[in-house]
């Protein structure tokens, strides 16, 4: 883990593109939206905070500037943003405690921070790809610039999309991009990603750009935007394995609350909103048989939901943050032990 840190830290200083400093490029998304849902389990002295998507740690600071009792454990699979967040949140000394893994280990990353056993005060997850990953061009992310086709968030560990690319067959192509990118013409974009790769590895982002051009039919082109968008978000989501991650997350994140906790989570596209929305939906629902005058404490609702749907980002906050603008968002406050019924 140190050594990792230690690769990624002289690059996570260097300004970007814009000549801004690395600490300076990430605008956290509806900040006081989600500190005000938060902050009737956290605002007391010695709560504390899971963030499980540190990335940056805009989030994670703006809590700790409001709350000045507050201590957050900050979670990321990316060493780089380890490091980067580390060298921003350093003057709040020990409020902050930063941990290198999946947020789905969230309470394994309580138990090593405050205990076995140990209940927090709150979770927030700022879900998908982060501003670190999307501007870093190498990172392979983005779509709009050529560069190595990787997708990892975490880029010293395991296969990248070029991999994916290069060993997946026809049909787990096709389903991948179905699933993960809602992609209707996922069976001509896998079929020439075959016939290319036969012929030399895809290993750049402007060569599957390319593929997925060609794929398409030009009237298709013309409208929906970026063409490509579907089919990086599907690999990336693949090479992640970020909706089984968030599958297993968000139990364990509402076992970890105490009573009174609260879990706010920010998604931004319609795959991870259906996974939150459903285990809230669950959660908050008695499973007693209708009519039941009396209902026992295990059919009781673990939840009660802090939204009604999801909230959007009004106008001003889309144009001060453009990427605010497919977020949902939703909480829940834990209002008995969490019972997982999945």
């Amino acid at each position: 883990m140190t050594e990792a840190l230690d690769a990624v830290r002289d690059s996570s200083r260097r300004p970007d593109e814009g000549g801004r400093p690395a600490s300076e490029r990430h605008v956290p998304v509806l900040l006081a939206e989600c500190l005000d849902m938060l902050a009737p389990a956290i605002e007391g002295p010695g709560a504390v905070l899971v963030d499980g998507t540190l990335g940056m740690g805009g989030h994670t600071e703006g809590a700790l500037d409001r709350f000045p009792g507050l201590t957050v454990i900050g979670i990321d699979r990316d060493p780089q943003a380890i490091a980067l967040a580390s060298e921003r949140l350093e003057r709040f000394g020990d409020r902050f405690r930063a941990v290198h893994t999946t947020y789905d280990r969230i309470d394994e990353a309580v138990a090593e921070q405050c205990g076995p056993g140990a209940r927090i005060d709150g979770v927030l997850m700022d879900l998908g790809v982060s501003s670190l990953q999307l501007d870093e061009a190498e990172r392979g992310f983005a779509y709009s610039k050529d560069a190595p086709l990787d997708m990892r968030m975490d880029a010293t560990s395991g296969p990248s999309a070029a991999d994916l690319l290069a060993t997946a067959s026809e049909g787990e192509l096709i389903r991948i991009l179905r699933t993960y990118g809602e992609e209707k013409f996922a069976p001509r974009i896998a079929r020439l990603i075959i016939r290319r790769r036969d012929d030399a590895p895809i290993t750049r982002t402007g060569e599957l750009v390319d593929i997925i051009r060609e794929a398409i039919p030009a009237p298709a082109r013309r409208t929906g935007g970026n063409p490509a968008k579907r089919t990086f978000q599907a690999l990336r989501v693949a090479v992640n394995d970020e909706l089984t991650i968030l599958e297993r997350a968000l139990p364990r994140a509402l076992a970890s609350l105490r009573v009174g906790g609260r879990l706010v989570v920010e998604s931004y596209q319609s795959l991870e909103d259906r996974i939150v929305k459903d285990v809230l939906r669950r959660g908050s629902t008695s499973s007693a048989p209708p009519g039941l005058p009396i209902i026992p404490d295990d059919m009781a609702p673990s939840l009660r939901l802090l939204t009604k749907g999801a909230n959007k980002a009004d106008r001003a906050e889309q144009d001060h943050n453009p990427r605010s603008a497919s977020v949902r968002l939703r909480g829940a406050e834990l209002i008995s032990e969490w019972k997982d019924l999945s």
